[in-house]
C-alpha cells in the first residue's frame, strides 16, 4: 500500500500469479492479496498487456483467451468496493521514474518485454513494442524476455539488450530510456548518459500516478 506520494506505507506483499487461469480467479487471488490491508481509498493495478478504460485488450503472456475485453476496472470494483484504475504495468512503473521532460522512455526486462513512452510527462498510447520484430525473425520479447535469458546467458542477452536500445532510440529519439522490471539487474552494460537504470519499486509508486489527473 502506497501514499497520495508513492511512498510505501506497508510491506509488500507477494504472492504467485496463476498463469493460464481465467480472468475471474485472478481477480479472487487479488481480492485475498489485499485482503490484510486496511483504509485504501483506492486501487491501481499494473497489468501486464494493452489496456484502455480499465478494459483489457491483449493479455499474451497470462495464456488464457478469457482475458480478451474483460473489464478487469470494474469485476475488481465490484470484488473491493473501491473505486480501481487499471493501466499496462511498464507504463504505470514509468511514471513513477520520468522526469517529465521532453520524450522519455522505459522499458521492462522479465517475463517479457515491456514499454512506456511520454512526452513532457503525458502518457502516450501504449504500444506492444515488445511484440514487433527485433532480430532473426523474432521480436524483442522472443530474443530479451526471461526464457531467452535462461537460454542464452547473461552476455549474450547483454549485447542483444545494447542493439534493443539502438533500435529504440533510432525509432523514438528519446531524451532519456529508463530500464526497469525484475532482470534489470543482470544489464551489464555501460549505459550512455541517457539512459538509466530504475528499481522495481517504481512499479508500486507509479499505482499513485494514476490518480494524479
Amino acid at each position: 500500500m502506497i501514499d497520495d506520494t508513492g511512498k510505501l506505507i506497508v510491506p509488500r506483499l507477494r504472492v504467485d500469479t496463476p498463469v493460464g487461469q481465467p480472468p475471474r480467479q485472478i481477480v479472487q487471488t487479488l481480492v485475498r492479496l489485499v485482503a490484510p490491508l486496511r483504509g485504501y481509498e483506492g486501487v491501481a493495478v499494473g497489468f501486464p498487456g494493452v489496456v484502455r478504460r480499465g478494459r483489457v485488450l491483449t493479455a499474451v503472456n497470462l495464456h488464457h483467451e478469457g482475458w480478451k475485453g474483460f473489464d478487469l476496472a470494474q469485476a475488481l470494483e465490484q470484488a473491493l468496493g473501491k473505486p480501481v484504475r487499471v493501466a499496462n504495468d511498464a507504463d504505470m512503473q514509468g511514471l513513477a521514474a520520468i522526469k517529465g521532460k521532453g520524450v522519455e522512455m522505459v522499458i521492462t526486462l522479465g517475463t517479457g518485454f515491456g514499454t512506456g513512452l511520454y512526452l513532457d510527462g503525458r502518457l502516450a498510447p501504449h504500444l506492444e513494442l515488445g511484440h514487433h520484430p527485433f532480430r532473426k525473425g523474432e521480436t524483442y520479447e522472443e530474443q530479451l524476455g526471461n526464457e531467452a535469458l535462461q537460454r542464452v546467458g547473461t552476455r549474450k542477452w547483454n549485447r542483444r539488450l545494447k542493439k534493443a536500445i539502438r533500435h529504440l532510440r533510432t525509432l523514438t529519439t528519446f531524451d532519456h530510456l529508463y530500464i526497469g522490471g525484475g532482470n534489470a539487474r543482470k544489464v551489464r552494460l555501460r549505459l550512455d548518459p541517457d539512459v538509466s537504470l530504475i528499481d522495481n519499486e517504481a512499479g508500486l509508486r507509479g499505482g499513485a500516478a494514476l490518480w494524479q489527473d
